[in-house]
């Protein structure tokens, strides 16, 4: 299953999981749409950029950027004037908890909101599926990004991949049916 997620100036409104707008705090210019997809569907266009952000340019051994968790999560992909220019995914830990993870925006196009944009519709997606709290592992360096958003820190910093991180949480509040 695709869900196509279009950004546009409307109404902040993301209960249905079928064709859905969502609301961006970004000019539409800076990004085209993102899509939710499954891992079968976003690898060819997921994997690349993985391997160009994480294995190329921060050093992560190739044998941990593939997981057990990428074919059962929500993948969402970021574009540009049809190209795939950043990826997420969505992981679902039990009924009210996920974890966001895996986030990566191809360094040409950083800057721009991408990232935000990804974030918010993967927590409005878990948000729509009746999850509760959603985890990440930050890298120290992005704590700030993600605190932006709600997120806060829990725990020490500790290294993943020889990359501090910190564990941060985000609780979200049900929504009416």
């Amino acid at each position: 299953m695709t869900i196509l997620l279009k950004l546009k100036a409307l109404p902040h409104a993301f209960g249905t999981l079928e064709k859905t707008e969502i609301t961006s705090h970004l000019p539409s210019k800076k990004i085209d749409m993102i899509l939710i997809k499954t891992w079968e569907q976003a690898l060819d266009e997921a994997y690349p950029i993985r391997q160009e952000v994480f294995i190329h340019e921060q050093g992560v051994p190739e044998a941990m950027e593939l997981d057990e968790f990428d074919p059962s999560a929500d993948h969402a992909l970021a574009y540009k004037e049809s190209k795939c220019v950043g990826t997420a995914r969505l992981v679902y830990l039990d009924a009210k908890s996920a974890q966001i993870g895996r986030m990566a925006v191809l360094s040409a196009f950083r800057g721009r909101g991408i990232g935000m944009a990804m974030l918010m519709a993967l927590v409005d997606r878990a948000q729509a599926q009746g999850i509760s709290s959603v985890i990440l592992h930050s890298q120290v360096v992005a704590m700030p990004f993600y605190e932006k958003q709600g997120f806060i820190t829990q725990g020490p910093i500790y290294e993943e991949a020889g990359i501090p991180h910190r564990n941060m949480i985000l609780l979200l509040p049900k929504i009416e049916k």
